[in-house]
């Protein structure tokens, strides 16, 4: 019995807790632009055959390892001096992807689904992006001895995030609308 309890105290170390929190920040915007994007769509009378092709936004997700070299290498002058290189990346990523899943809440995708769609393709990319910066610092915060726990922190926080950015902006949107499930969206951000 001792040894599952020493296994899972590993789980409330702090460096630990801010994985676990970095993941749930890291799995909220990916419902917003496949399952939830895809809902408000149908919900707004778009197209299935839009929604299918909508679907690509998601391409960003598969394609982060072209730009990841560059996150990992590329310094952000006086962000990275005065925060360190991924906490630096972290900053100029979450502000822009703050701002455009804000955005995304401003666009009717009645009157023009492409705006919708070019705003969700900016959140995919920054979101990826986010993942990125993410992965690379949890493994130069934690020791070799934590990696698995950091790994398995993650993946809870992310899926944990997915549900409440699903579940929850569907929640909102019957409620306030959707410009509201997108503005609390950024709460958890």
């Amino acid at each position: 019995m001792s040894s599952w309890r020493e296994s899972l105290a590993i789980y409330l170390r702090p460096k630990l807790i801010a994985v676990l929190l970095m993941g749930f920040s890291s799995g909220l915007p990916l419902p917003l632009t496949f399952g939830t994007l895809t809902f408000w769509l149908a919900e707004a009378g778009v197209s299935r055959t839009t929604i299918g092709f909508l679907t690509l936004v998601g391409t960003a997700y598969s394609l982060k390892f072209l730009w990841a070299p560059l996150v990992d290498r590329l310094p952000l002058g006086a962000l990275t001096r005065s925060l360190g290189r991924r906490r630096g990346w972290a900053l100029a990523v979450q502000l822009p992807l703050a701002f455009a899943i804000l955005a995304l809440g401003f666009t009717d995708p009645r009157v023009d689904p492409w705006m919708t769609a070019m705003v969700a393709v900016v959140i995919a990319f920054l979101s990826a992006t986010q993942d990125i910066v993410i992965d690379a610092y949890r493994i130069e915060l934690l020791t070799p001895a934590e990696q698995g726990a950091g790994a398995a922190a993650t993946q809870w926080g992310y899926r944990i995030g997915m549900i409440v950015s699903s579940a929850g902006a569907l929640y909102a949107a019957e409620f306030g609308g959707w410009r509201t499930a997108f503005a609390l969206s950024l709460i958890h951000i």
